[in-house]
């Protein structure tokens, strides 16, 4: 039966061809005469075969590991010596660990607020403009971007060589310095600044997500409420302020929170581009470190409890959020 995995002649393919379509017309068969068997049978049994797998994925894939996870956080590194919540005191005071949290914090407001604020601005600015949809195109492409990509791209920006002899600088920045007379720096090694320069990326990225949901929201903003306004007098930042904020406050608060939740959970910027050196390390990425490269599972799982804690408080807020906006309709 090997060929069926490895077919190597022609007519083992034309065999293997021949027995995919046979079995996708019995697949279909079967489906289109379940279709009519359902009609006739109780309801909790469609009820139970359409969520009972999904159920299933969702006790095996999800559920079981995150009680697990929880268990191991009790342990030491091997798993095997119950410890109680020593990681978690650990990991609140020990003073790496404590650098991990403050950068975490640090993602976590900067990113979701500079993120919402430039792409609002932007989708004001570029409101039924002439160039409308080119100047989205430009600010949303870096969502076509994995993190990983960006991040290349950025380490490219902020690339530093010595200031010797007559070497050129290849990070566009460092050369903006040198044209203005001024020393190249080491942005990703430069701490606390390093963490700033990091934090530039993923607002970048996230600018775009945000500047295309909120232009949505500004255009669904009736017509008659923003003449009414007008014909009050409100124009320019008057208008921004007490129309266009409040109408679309639903969005933003959607945006703010998913952008950060994103950005809790940012390990791709912080590995491609320091590999968590220079106190640049986050949440996500220390307990990728503790559990797979240091082997400590009792904190790596630690760190992942906390991780999961810190998200549970933005999406209940959400979740409030958006229901409160239901009611209002």
């Amino acid at each position: 039966m090997d060929w069926l995995l490895h077919p190597e002649s022609t007519g083992q393919k034309f065999a293997l061809m021949v027995i995919a379509i046979l079995l996708f017309v019995v697949v279909m068969g079967v489906v289109l005469f379940g279709i009519d068997r359902i009609k006739r049978a109780p309801v909790w049994l469609v009820v139970t075969g359409f969520l009972g797998p999904t159920l299933l994925f969702v006790a095996f894939g999800l559920v079981y590991p995150g009680i697990r996870t929880i268990r191991t956080s009790f342990y030491d590194a091997k798993g095997t010596a119950f410890v109680g919540l020593d990681n978690y005191v650990t990991a609140f005071t020990d003073e790496g660990f404590q650098t991990v949290l403050r950068n975490t914090v640090l993602w976590v407001v900067i990113v979701p607020l500079a993120a919402t604020f430039i792409g609002l601005v932007y989708a004001v600015l570029i409101d039924r403009t002439r160039f409308e949809s080119f100047a989205k195109t430009l600010i949303f492409l870096p969502m076509a971007i994995s993190l990983v990509g960006a991040s290349i791209i950025w380490k490219f920006v902020y690339e530093f060589r010595p200031d010797i002899g007559n070497i050129q600088q290849i990070g566009l920045l460092n050369q903006l310095l040198v044209w203005l007379g001024l020393p190249p720096q080491q942005f990703l090694l430069n701490q606390p600044w390093n963490t700033l320069f990091l934090i530039a990326v993923m607002v970048w990225i996230q600018a775009g997500f945000a500047m295309t949901v909120l232009s949505a929201a500004i255009k669904a903003i009736p017509d008659d409420i923003v003449e009414a306004a007008r014909l009050d007098g409100l124009h320019g930042v008057g208008m921004f302020r007490f129309i266009t904020v409040p109408s679309i406050r639903p969005a933003l608060i959607v945006v703010v929170t998913t952008i950060a939740m994103a950005t809790l959970k940012v390990f791709d910027i912080v590995r491609t581009m320091t590999g968590g050196n220079f106190n640049t390390s986050v949440v996500a990425y220390e307990f990728y470190t503790q559990s797979f490269r240091a082997q400590n599972a009792g904190i790596g799982a630690a760190l992942a409890v906390i991780l999961f804690v810190l998200v549970i408080p933005i999406v209940v807020y959400n979740v409030r959020q958006l229901r409160l906006a239901e009611e209002i309709r």
